[in-house]
């Protein structure tokens, strides 16, 4: 939980970015998350039009599956550490990150595939009405999106900011593009752990706010 003098600067904080943004072009809900991402960042290029781009009843699903203790399924511990760990206690939901297990490494091995790749399909039955939370290897961006092609997998929502120069814009790109599950991704190769935790943060205070009304 935040100290008074910890909310006090997050709520300065945020006052500065309300002023130096000004005008536009999200939606309330919308606003709160881009907000969270750039207080997460300092980086104001999210604000920017079309930059974060939500699919219809993302935010929806999202706070819903939260709110009925969904899994959490993350490609690195880095998500994990930017997350404020008294929601998922409150909310009892599980988080899950893979990619440092020895097995997933022999399987990567064996397979000719990236870590993250195989973390993401050993998490199947995890991944199924959870949250995706991809904020580095769009190689687990990637294998998620052909996973919920195939029928495998059915999540409540996939967040999809990873960071880079290879594959990065390309995976939210094709991201973008499906109609099978709801989606908040980005546009460019901007993002990271600290954007996709933001991202959660986010969501959290929304369903906070949603069952304090």
């Amino acid at each position: 939980m935040q100290t008074e003098k910890g909310q006090s600067i997050e709520d300065a904080s945020m006052q500065m970015i309300e002023n130096e943004i000004g005008d536009h072009n999200f939606k309330e809900q919308e606003w709160k998350i881009v907000r969270r991402i750039i207080h997460s960042t300092a980086d104001f290029d999210f604000a920017s039009k079309n930059k974060i781009v939500f699919s219809e009843k993302a935010i929806e699903s999202g706070i819903n599956a939260l709110q009925n203790g969904c899994n959490i399924v993350v490609d690195v511990n880095g998500v994990i550490g930017g997350l404020n760990k008294q929601n998922p206690k409150d909310f009892k939901n599980k988080i899950i990150c893979n990619i440092s297990s020895p097995e997933i490494m022999e399987l990567a091995k064996k397979q000719g595939k990236t870590r993250s790749q195989i973390s993401m399909r050993v998490a199947a039955s995890e991944i199924e009405g959870g949250i995706v939370v991809i904020g580095n290897a769009p190689t687990a961006l990637l294998e998620v999106i052909k996973m919920v092609r195939e029928g495998l997998v059915n999540p409540a929502l996939i967040i999809g900011i990873p960071v880079g120069f290879i594959s990065a814009a390309e995976s939210k790109e094709e991201l973008s593009q499906i109609t099978e599950a709801p989606f908040i991704t980005n546009v460019g190769r901007k993002g990271g752990s600290a954007s996709a935790s933001a991202i959660v943060n986010a969501l959290y205070k929304l369903l906070r706010s949603n069952l304090a009304s």
